[in-house]
């Protein structure tokens, strides 16, 4: 077992509960505003940082989403009006996933070390940060489902089983 393997594992684990918890929100939360801020905002901020940072946030080759406007991102800009669906968020969650997996399933242990093209942090401060700043907005999201709905939406533990069931998973209460 190597320490990419473990890196495979647990960003598998993590998209699945990220995709989960984009799924367990309901319509009615959508466009809910939390601090000002609509709910699809706060799952934007999250994907768009797991794109930018995960990977390399100084990629020349990088391209926003086509629907990002100038602050989207931002948590600290209220938009005026509601822009995104779940079905835009899902499907720029789906190129995430697909972007990510294809850079984890070659990604050897002596690269995690090296910096990635014009970026001063290496490949294992990348993931690792990106995991403490996506996992802390999940958290966030959370939140607001539980306290809005009652309901806890299912989380994946270390060495636990995914669902059989189709998403969204919540635990049973």
């Amino acid at each position: 077992m190597t320490l990419c393997d473990d890196i495979r594992y647990l960003t598998d684990r993590a998209l699945w509960e990220t995709e989960n918890l984009i799924r367990c929100i309901p319509d009615e939360l959508w466009n809910k505003r939390y601090d000002e801020l609509p709910m699809w905002k706060y799952v934007y901020h999250t994907l768009y940082s797991m794109d930018r940072w995960y990977i390399n946030p100084c990629d020349p080759k990088y391209t926003d989403p086509v629907f990002h406007e100038p602050e989207l991102a931002s948590l600290n800009d209220v938009p005026e009006r509601d822009v995104l669906s779940r079905e835009q968020m899902l499907d720029y969650f789906r190129q995430i996933r697909k972007k990510i997996g294809a850079y984890i399933v070659s990604l050897e242990d002596e690269q995690l070390s090296t910096l990635p093209e014009g970026c001063e942090m290496t490949r294992f401060r990348l993931i690792l940060g990106q995991f403490r700043h996506w996992h802390r907005h999940m958290g966030l999201i959370y939140g607001f489902i539980v306290e809005d709905t009652g309901k806890w939406p299912y989380v994946l533990n270390m060495n636990g089983k995914y669902p059989g069931a189709p998403m969204p998973n919540f635990y049973d209460s």
